[in-house]
């Protein structure tokens, strides 16, 4: 199985990263790559800045994925990108905002 991970350096996604690798799933993570989080060794790295949408296109390339996990969307205008830039590229989209559901003060 070939899964994105957008964000994927934070405490949980980077947990959720090491266990996908573990259990053979081929992960690539999408960031900027400015985390001093390790990252495991079999880690697919795309780096690119995930709200500018040409830099975005151009650093996927013609990528597919069985499925694609944002860890770092926070807005409305964040999720209508990953629409446009996703909908053609995976079947199953999955938004995790832990800030969305606690509500963190700006």
């Amino acid at each position: 199985m070939k899964v994105l991970f957008i964000g994927g350096t934070g405490v949980i996604s980077s947990a959720c990263a090491s266990l996908a690798v573990e259990r053979d799933i081929d992960l690539y993570l999408l960031n900027r790559g400015q985390s001093t989080r390790s990252i495991p060794e079999k880690v697919n790295r795309i780096v690119a800045d995930a709200r500018d949408e040409a830099a975005l296109r151009a650093a996927l390339q013609d990528n597919e994925f069985d499925a694609v996990v944002d860890w770092i969307a926070f807005t409305p205008d964040h999720v209508e990108l990953d629409y446009r830039i996703f909908r053609e590229r995976t079947k199953q989209f999955v938004f995790i905002s832990s800030a969305s559901a606690y509500q963190t003060p700006p």
